[in-house]
């Protein structure tokens, strides 16, 4: 498994950084990963570096580049008083462009094979749920959606297959939350897990609601969904 920082076009004429792993294989399907409220910080980039090993080509987007470039935050306390202020400042919809432009780029690399992922945590797990319904991703996967109940008007558009985990004890997500999402992802190629005894975070390992069991089980789970979406 290889890693870099590349340049990514934005669709305004700029551009803004992406954290690219590559497999050991040096080639496979695509998969846009998308951060969490701490930036594509040092957890984000050990995920890429999970998912590269399991056969993909990731990139991830700095999404804050807008407001700050490089925003690599861990857990403290002061990190969260940050990290809040940035998403304050994200402009979800100048957002969904620069996944698009991740999206395009990753698809034209000549070691991406062609099919394209979005996966996502939190912030990045409803970004992932809006990729499926205007970037043109070909499958998302999305961790613990935070705010998606606020968003299912786009339920309506999404064509490809999507999975959701949720937490039975998020502290953010409610358990009408994750009914409602089930409605309106009814008709739709949708997987819904949900995973008991475990709170908002639990892929996590720097934080204290990591749960290794839920993690694997959730990890499993994406890479077989991944496995059958891309093999059709």
């Amino acid at each position: 498994m290889t890693s870099q920082w590349i340049d990514i076009a934005a669709q305004d004429g700029e551009s803004f950084k992406g954290y690219l792993a590559l497999p050991p294989t040096g080639t496979g399907p695509g998969i846009v990963l998308i951060q969490e409220i701490f930036g594509v910080n040092d957890h984000i980039q050990a995920v890429a570096d999970q998912y590269a090993l399991d056969g993909y080509v990731v990139l991830a987007p700095d999404l804050f580049w807008r407001t700050e470039a490089g925003v690599n935050l861990g857990y403290s306390e002061a990190d969260w008083d940050k990290a809040f202020a940035l998403m304050k400042k994200l402009d979800f919809d100048l957002a969904l462009t620069d996944l698009r432009s991740t999206a395009t780029a990753l698809r034209a690399r000549g070691d991406c094979t062609g099919q394209v992922a979005s996966l996502g945590y939190c912030m990045g797990g409803v970004l992932s749920y809006l990729c499926a319904a205007n970037a043109g991703v070909d499958a998302a996967v999305c961790y613990y959606p935070g705010g998606i109940e606020t968003k299912l008007d786009q339920a309506g558009k999404i064509e490809c297959p999507i999975l959701l985990h949720f937490a039975e004890e998020d502290q953010y997500i409610s358990a009408d939350a994750v009914a409602s999402a089930r409605s309106a992802l009814a008709t739709k190629h949708a997987q819904i897990e949900t995973y008991p005894g475990v709170d908002h975070g639990f892929n996590c390992w720097e934080r204290p609601m990591y749960n290794q069991q839920a993690a694997a089980l959730a990890h499993g789970r994406s890479l077989v969904f991944l496995a059958n979406t891309f093999k059709r």
